[in-house]
């Protein structure tokens, strides 16, 4: 009996010492009730708890990431980061060649914008994910109305919704959404985070440690960079939606099977001289706008009697011409302008007048339409050999990387605000080259330069017919000092067999009408061209 007293006594003191450890402090009282969840495992895997039963702020275990909804708020971040990432290709290789049905009339350099913007607001809240802090919302918040700003301008406004297209609206109203999502997360997070704290330590942390404060820290100075992305792009959109009001002369013409449009304008009246239809002169532009090139000296021949009519056409992505879909060379051109030209009931014949890179089009147009071109000046023009100095790699990526940075309008804003530019400035005039179309148009032309343009205009030139009257007008500066220059120029002249003159300007630039000599002698040439031109001229029957 003593024994089996004892053996009892023992049993009994083994249950008030199991029953006192599984008591619990009255602070610990809420705990005592609480049904099991998924985060006690976690807790049985931490390190023991302090002597008040809560664990210490700097244990694992003490994370947002115990809370489901927080988790799934993570992976659904993850998520939105992959299909971003993926679109985000899609636009980069829609640059350089456009796959189908992404063809954007625009530049697309907005929409990669927008997409460029959307994958860094998503990577800095996953980085930051458990550092939440009211000063990234703020600044997200900002983003997020500056880009609803921008979604209802381009929906608002037709010609910049055109230009965009489902490619840039789908973007910017993604980006809407990221940013209301990541604003939406980090106050989930933030609210996980408080909760957690104050369950398993007691109360929650007011305080951070010098590594959460400098995470803080690099992740707002990321998010006030978006905040100016954003705000530069809002601006530049307002300069686009008041360039949009400037009226064009001349029409819109859908071209190749209706994906973009091209501007196309004629001055003066078909005329007849007996039974012979009067020439018009066709004008191709240069590397710039060709109403900021020679449109001016045309107008100026034609008030003075010289020419009885012309027509100029801005090539894709110039003025108000929309971009092609990539690739685009000069042959496409020449095919867009023969397209533009038939739809606006235009049949020549023609005097082809152009200038430098775009004296490529003109020649294969010429080779194209031999029966309608007549004569073909030559505005100190860019050799097929030389293709090369405009499709040089590098040029190509400096015209990609300015591309990227268009959006944000650095120049085009400063000139607006400080130098006085205007709408005609920057559509056709000397801001021309800022807008993200004529970059885009330039690196189309760059890409394909030295390889599918070249390719065109060689067999352009044995096609073209032997007995086609010629003008060469070459700069005098350039020629003096570009020794291949003047070579190339002078091997022009053998273009076909009927050379009616070649003039080296002498104190003329690449642009020759820029001076008073370059353009009396192009008006002067342009009249002996006519001549020349009427003497291989078939009659045309009066109707």
């Amino acid at each position: 009996m003593g024994m089996w007293s004892g053996k009892q006594d023992r049993q009994d003191g083994d249950q008030e010492e199991v029953q006192s450890t599984r008591s619990t402090p009255s602070s610990r009282r809420n705990n005592n009730t609480r049904e099991p969840d998924e985060r006690q495992p976690l807790l049985r895997q931490s390190r023991p708890p302090n002597s008040d039963g809560y664990l210490d702020p700097d244990d694992p275990a003490v994370s947002p990431y115990n809370l489901w909804s927080v988790r799934i708020l993570r992976f659904f971040t993850v998520f939105f980061l992959m299909i971003s990432f993926v679109w985000w290709v899609l636009l980069l290789v829609s640059i350089f060649i456009s796959p189908p049905g992404m063809h954007s009339r625009g530049s697309g350099f907005f929409d990669f914008a927008y997409t460029c913007l959307t994958l860094g607001i998503l990577l800095v809240a996953l980085i930051f994910f458990t550092q939440p802090a009211k000063a990234l919302r703020i600044s997200i918040a900002v983003v997020l109305v500056l880009l609803v700003i921008d979604m209802i301008i381009i929906l608002a406004v037709s010609r910049i919704r055109l230009e965009e297209g489902w490619v840039g609206i789908a973007s910017v109203v993604w980006a809407v959404f990221i940013a209301a999502w990541c604003i939406l997360t980090d106050r989930v997070v933030a609210y996980g985070k408080k909760e957690e704290e104050e369950r398993l330590t007691g109360r929650a942390e007011t305080r951070r440690t010098l590594k959460e404060w400098l995470a803080v820290l690099v992740a707002t100075i990321f998010t006030v960079v978006f905040v100016i992305i954003a705000l530069l792009m809002t601006s530049t959109l307002g300069i686009r939606t008041r360039d949009s009001t400037l009226s064009l002369y001349g029409d819109r013409v859908y071209v190749d099977g209706d994906k973009y449009q091209v501007h196309i304008a004629c001055v003066g009246n078909v005329s007849y001289t007996g039974k012979q239809k009067d020439v018009t002169i066709l004008l191709e532009a240069g590397e710039d706008p060709l109403e900021y090139d020679f449109e001016h000296w045309a107008y100026s021949a034609y008030q003075n009697g010289t020419i009885s009519r012309y027509c100029y056409w801005d090539r894709p992505g110039y003025a108000w011409s929309d971009n092609a879909p990539s690739p685009h060379s000069a042959g496409m051109s020449a095919d867009a302008l023969s397209e533009a030209l038939a739809k606006q009931g235009e049949e020549g014949p023609w005097i082809l007048v152009s200038a430098g890179s775009g004296s490529i089009v003109s020649r294969i147009f010429s080779s194209r339409h031999l029966k309608q071109v007549t004569g073909i000046m030559l505005v100190d023009p860019l050799h097929e050999d030389l293709l090369h100095r405009i499709g040089s790699p590098s040029r190509g990526f400096l015209l990609w990387a300015w591309g990227i940075i268009s959006p944000l309008g650095i120049e085009r804003l400063g000139g607006a605000l400080f130098k006085g530019r205007t709408r005609q400035d920057r559509v056709y005039g000397r801001n021309a080259y800022q807008s993200g179309k004529f970059i885009k148009a330039q690196l189309q032309e760059n890409l394909v330069a030295d390889s599918l343009s070249k390719n065109e205009v060689v067999s352009a030139r044995n096609i073209q017919s032997s007995d086609t009257p010629v003008v060469i007008v070459s700069s005098g500066i350039k020629t003096r000092t570009d020794d291949e220059w003047e070579r190339k120029q002078r091997d022009l002249t053998k273009l076909t067999d009927n050379l009616v003159s070649w003039d080296i300007v002498n104190k003329a630039p690449h642009k020759v009408w820029d001076t008073l000599d370059g353009r009396t002698i192009m008006e002067k040439r342009l009249k002996a061209l006519i001549n020349a031109a009427s003497k291989t001229q078939t009659p045309v029957q009066v109707d």
